[in-house]
């Protein structure tokens, strides 16, 4: 799909909302698999953590204002990967931006720790985002939460993502991810909510495990 096809795709919002049964199963299902993860996953966690801590003594955890369902902003959490003033260093960094428009991707990041690079390349920074998700800010499947820099150079057509809970895992984070530009995502994102189902949703979430052990080009 090309940019100028992908422009075709404008979404219904009325007609998301109205889905009741699809978003009360999803709920549920968010809340379900969230707590089993944390339970099933903890000891791969406090591993993380661990290690996180032994690197360089800084905090474990990352708190970092994001942008959910209809502009409302949320604190999502992920293991540090960063070194601690990593936020300090980024104007600087900005002009070796790997990605177009507003959201900033570097791929050989001086910013990122040894355990950064490990847990980031097998997204498993991502793991405390199941406490997010039993919060509701966030479901296990949908669209990449944005920074509010990047949302305030969003067009009226990019701000379509915003019409869902944003997700853990999606379809640009599970399979194209920074194979492709800022347009590249905002494409999957919309082709996501345009197909969203829960079996769509339990496809993604399989191949998401899948990149666990194979990797993508998560950076």
């Amino acid at each position: 799909m090309n940019l100028l096809e992908s422009k075709a795709i404008l979404l219904n919002k009325d007609k998301i909302k109205s889905r009741f049964v699809y978003h009360g199963m999803k709920r549920l299902f968010d809340i379900v698999a969230a707590i089993c993860g944390i339970v099933i996953l903890s000891p791969l966690m406090i591993i993380i953590a661990v290690l996180i801590k032994g690197e360089d003594h800084g905090p474990i955890f990352y708190k970092q204002v994001r942008v959910g369902k209809n502009g409302k902003t949320f604190k999502m959490y992920k293991f540090r990967s960063m070194f601690v003033n990593a936020d300090k260093m980024l104007d600087k960094l900005k002009e070796q931006n790997d990605v177009d428009g507003p959201m900033f991707k570097m791929k050989d990041d001086p910013r990122v720790t040894k355990i950064g690079h490990f847990i980031r390349k097998h997204s498993l920074d991502e793991l405390p985002q199941f406490f997010n998700v039993l919060k509701g800010d966030m479901s296990l499947v949908g669209p990449r939460p944005p920074l509010p820099t990047e949302v305030a150079e969003y067009s009226e057509y990019d701000k379509q993502r915003l019409y869902v809970i944003p997700g853990c895992t999606g379809l640009w984070q599970a399979t194209k991810r920074n194979e492709v530009g800022f347009n590249g995502m905002i494409d999957l994102d919309l082709q996501y909510i345009k197909k969203s189902s829960l079996t769509y949703d339990f496809q993604l979430i399989l191949k998401t495990i899948t990149i666990i052990f194979k990797p993508n080009s998560s950076y």
